[in-house]
């Protein structure tokens, strides 16, 4: 890997789009993005926001979530999608916060993905937002565009996760997520790249200009 290539590309991001660690879930609890972070999958980000700002309010406590109706929850959630899935993983996994971490959020790798409906994704957006540990979140943008630069060939999110702990510094492996959700949305889109537009083209693998 080029590593002055490498370097120009993060230089770019971090010129052209914030160095602040920012969430595009609404939470004020690490519960509670936990929760948004299981709704998210298949799901956008503005979606999930629409349905946690009612959710949080109905169901105040994770105890509340714990002893929720699972067809009831069902319903509070299924404009996200794979519904059924998510309302029994949500159910199980705030039981066994409840019942085994007293109600905590736990901050170990482990832990997490020991719980029901986390997988390595969820875990390191906990991870990174909650306990500032340096994570890779591997979602559908970083997959795409890590490709695009030639970070990574793979297809498997834990193999690019791996291949992006090699390629990027420990600094920037929570900001890259953010930044590239940014330029995914705006220049990078998947349908439609705005390649002569991007300020990155020149370094890009698959810029079509």
């Amino acid at each position: 890997m080029d590593k002055k290539r490498v370097s120009q590309i993060l230089k770019l991001l971090d010129e052209h789009y914030t160095t602040e660690y920012k969430c595009y879930l609404n939470y004020e609890t690490p519960w509670q993005l936990l929760i948004a972070t299981i709704l998210s999958a298949q799901c956008t980000d503005a979606r999930v926001n629409i349905v946690t700002e009612d959710l949080f309010q109905k169901y105040p406590t994770l105890e509340d979530f714990a002893n929720a109706s699972l067809e009831e929850l069902q319903k509070d959630i299924h404009a996200t999608g794979f519904f059924r899935n998510k309302a029994k993983n949500i159910i199980s996994c705030t039981k066994t916060l409840v019942e085994t971490y007293h109600g905590e959020v736990p901050s170990r790798l482990e832990d997490l993905i020991g719980l029901a409906g986390v997988g390595r994704k969820t875990a390191n957006v906990i991870r990174g937002n909650i306990f500032h540990e340096p994570s890779i979140v591997v979602d559908t943008h970083v997959k795409r565009i890590s490709r695009k630069f030639g970070f990574t060939k793979e297809e498997d999110p834990v193999k690019i996760e791996y291949d992006l702990m090699k390629v990027l510094p420990k600094d920037h492996w929570i900001l890259y997520n953010i930044q590239i959700i940014t330029h995914g949305r705006g220049l990078c889109t998947a349908r439609n790249p705005k390649c002569r537009e991007c300020f990155l083209n020149h370094l890009c693998k698959e810029a079509e200009i």
